[in-house]
């Protein structure tokens, strides 16, 4: 599959002179500063660097985790960080969250410049992926209290704040019960209510829905959701693409720390994401045929064919129902008989794979001291 130049973010010029992708809404966040404008976007980041040093009092190798990234989000908008691990995730919300100063580059936060005064957004700031609450003795209810009071509440107006957090995260049932009791997905409810308690305009969300299964996963899909009616504006890092295509307003693609591509899912899908074709042949063709049959769907498809079973092989493709008929053609001519043939649509996984497909898998090294 070929790369657009005008969807996919040169990587051989500098980030802030990145060509923004055409099919991405205005307003969304242009590179460079003509494009981007701070009254309607609650998130804009222009030029944002970090370096680290590795090896003793950081006299080490250095590796920049966010080169020039430059990125706006509207207000009441969801947008979507993904990228390989390694890639600048964490390190860019942590900046955003003024929990890492950046070296360089600038970070407006509803306008208040977050590098200059960090404490001045910190009440405009929500984050959400470590539990909220503090004491797992005390019950939810009087978990969010105390984080309401550590907002500068009075004690009368946190408990009021709390209650309306616990009725509109539907946890009012397990609200006088010890924290410690809750199910994975009722702690992950009472964390983004401890993030939201404060009414925040930007709420950080790092991987909210990791270790839940899907009826709690979709519980937050919705909180999350309701959340944007209100003109919270959502910044979300999760590794569940399934999670970015049902949340995501816009998609950021970062790389190396830089912006790699950029787009609603849609328009990703449409101009980066592949099919998928799934042939399944007879059993004495895959004994005989099966690395004939690898060959025969590498020539078709535009990735690496995989077996996913004794009968069933799958490839990337770019021409949907024409690749179904050159496989069953092509297959045909060695003599392979072919059961069922079929293509499904792209997703954002299959355009995250194309994307991020030079990158090694190899270990987790974002959160290291000299790697995010």
């Amino acid at each position: 599959m070929g790369r657009h130049s005008a969807d996919i973010l040169d990587r051989d010029a500098p980030p802030q002179h990145a060509v923004e992708a055409t099919t991405v809404p205005a307003g969304t966040g242009a590179a460079g500063d003509a494009a981007i404008s701070t009254v309607t976007d609650a998130l804009v980041l222009r030029g944002l660097t970090k370096t680290f040093r590795s090896g003793p009092f950081g006299r080490g190798r250095t590796h920049t985790a966010v080169d020039r990234l430059d990125l706006s989000v509207p207000t009441g908008s969801i947008h979507a960080i993904l990228g390989p691990n390694g890639a600048g995730k964490t390190t860019t919300v942590s900046m955003v969250a003024t929990l890492l100063r950046p070296d360089a580059g600038e970070i407006l936060i509803d306008g208040v410049d977050a590098v200059a005064d960090p404490s001045a957004v910190r009440g405009l700031i929500g984050m959400s992926g470590q539990y909220a609450a503090v004491d797992g003795n005390l019950s939810g209810f009087e978990n969010l209290r105390m984080v309401a009071q550590l907002y500068g509440l009075s004690r009368r107006e946190a408990s009021t704040r709390a209650q309306e957090m616990i009725d509109e995260l539907s946890l009012t049932a397990a609200a006088d019960r010890p924290m410690r009791t809750y199910s994975g997905g009722m702690r992950r409810r009472l964390d983004l209510a401890g993030a939201i308690i404060n009414r925040p305009r930007l709420v950080i969300l790092d991987e909210p829905t990791t270790g839940l299964d899907p009826r709690g996963r979709r519980q937050i899909w919705q909180a999350i959701k309701e959340l944007t009616l209100a003109g919270t504006t959502i910044l979300l890092t999760t590794q569940y693409l399934e999670e970015a295509d049902e949340l995501a307003d816009d998609v950021t693609v970062v790389y190396d720390g830089a912006v790699h591509a950029r787009g609603t899912p849609e328009s990703l899908k449409r101009d980066f994401g592949d099919a998928a074709l799934t042939v399944e042949v007879t059993r004495s063709a895959a004994v005989r045929h099966a690395p004939d049959v690898m060959t025969t769907l590498a020539d078709i498809g535009t990735g690496h064919p995989e077996q996913l079973d004794d009968l069933r092989f799958r490839v990337r493709v770019g021409g949907g129902t024409r690749s179904v008929v050159s496989a069953v053609r092509s297959l045909r001519e060695i003599d392979v008989d072919v059961v069922d043939a079929s293509v499904t649509e792209p997703t954002l996984e299959s355009v995250f794979l194309t994307l991020t497909e030079p990158v090694a898998t190899g270990p987790d090294t974002e959160g290291t001291d000299d790697v995010r």
